[in-house]
């Protein structure tokens, strides 16, 4: 049974999808979990879940672009806990096009939420860390951060860079009692991906062709990718840091 009981938490983009199964895993581990998002309300629906299970868990609206914004969230949860153990970012967006269709006002607004994002919400607690040398950061990147996805050039290019600032982080400052890991997902079943497939003149062909990527064909659900990122925050993980977690349903295993 992996715990992380006493442990404070902080998961970003909390407020549905992957990032609310990794806030409700944590809670049911024993964590006190900030939840953060965008949506003040889909953080507090996250909350609310929690809390009706028996968990601890506080609602917080962020913008992971606004610097300021994370500033002012790592000292509040200092203030009120002392300390964060473990950060999870996983606030994120998506896009569709090759580099030809993308703007670069396309490739600007999703580089300032999924890398500047985890930037700077990594900067506002990581010195906190280094002081008590005790932190566990996981990182969402994709599939899409190790392999090139086909029409989604902005979007790989900001999941490699996650990975790449992984990796540093965890060299970095592997002596200071940080560990820093990338889980990278295949395709999840989450509102996201359910909201774009309804965008296809035919949901049912696209969600099969979806399916087919995954070499077992079907996509992940958002626990599968959650019990990763408990593994990686907990104790038992303490030999593992830098590195890229494929939990992809074997896409890349014919790469």
């Amino acid at each position: 049974m992996i715990e992380l009981r006493g442990e404070i938490a902080l998961v970003t983009g909390a407020g549905s999808g992957i990032g609310r199964a990794i806030a409700a895993t944590f809670a049911r581990a024993g964590a006190t979990v900030h939840v953060a998002d965008l949506e003040l309300g889909a953080a507090e629906t996250s909350v609310a879940a929690i809390v009706a299970d028996g968990g601890r868990a506080v609602a917080h609206r962020l913008d992971v672009r606004d610097r300021d914004a994370c500033n002012a969230l790592g000292e509040h949860i200092r203030e009120r806990d002392g300390h964060l153990d473990v950060l999870v970012n996983n606030a994120g967006v998506g896009h569709v096009g090759t580099l030809l269709t993308t703007t670069l006002e396309d490739l600007d607004r999703v580089h300032d939420v999924n890398v500047r994002g985890t930037f700077n919400v990594t900067k506002a607690f990581l010195a906190g860390m280094v002081a008590r040398r005790r932190g566990k950061i996981v990182n969402l990147a994709s599939i899409g951060g190790v392999v090139a996805v086909r029409d989604r050039l902005a979007y790989c290019a900001t999941k490699f860079a996650i990975v790449g600032l992984t990796k540093c982080i965890a060299l970095d400052h592997a002596r200071d009692g940080i560990r820093c890991n990338a889980i990278c997902p295949g395709r999840v079943e989450t509102p996201f991906v359910a909201a774009r497939l309804a965008e296809y003149a035919d949901p049912a062909a696209a969600r099969r062709e979806m399916e087919a990527t995954q070499a077992i064909g079907r996509m992940g659900t958002p626990d599968e990718i959650a019990h990763a990122a408990l593994y990686l925050a907990s104790d038992a993980a303490d030999f593992v840091t830098g590195t890229t977690f494929l939990i992809d349903g074997g896409w890349s295993a014919g790469k």
